[in-house]
């Protein structure tokens, strides 16, 4: 499995408070504006899963498979050209500030990987800043 892993983000809202606003998508409304209109499109979700359209990529929809509640939600793909997992990690800092980071692990051969990686650690990238600029 190769596994992509998003920078650090530091937030300055409680771990509890960064969980669960993420572990329910319906809280997701407000990034919607946020989004490069040129690069994704069409985003729909419920509690349990997101659908996405990405340029050059095409539909992924994620569903919700495991929680761990203030410290990780772990998503999987249900639609997508390439599939997928990916986490939400979050850690505790202080009362009021926590870490998270995104990770995405994905089965590829050497010629994917080498086709995939730049776009993908870069989306990944601007995921995390996405959710670290959120209101909790």
């Amino acid at each position: 499995m190769t596994k992509f892993e998003s920078e650090v983000k530091v937030i300055s809202a409680s771990q509890r408070a960064v969980y669960e606003k993420l572990s329910d998508l319906n809280n997701l409304e407000n990034v919607k504006d946020r989004l490069p209109q040129d690069k994704v499109k069409n985003l729909s979700f419920d509690a349990e899963s997101i659908s996405i359209e990405v340029a050059s990529v095409g539909k992924i929809t994620l569903q919700i498979v495991e929680k761990e509640p203030c410290k990780c939600i772990k998503f999987t793909t249900t639609t997508s050209p390439l599939p997928f997992n990916l986490w939400i990690q979050l850690v505790p800092v202080t009362e009021i500030e926590c870490k998270m980071k995104l990770t995405i692990g994905m089965e590829l051969n050497p010629f994917m990987k080498t086709m995939v990686q730049k776009p993908l650690q870069e989306g990944l990238d601007k995921m995390a800043e996405t959710l670290s600029n959120i209101r909790y």
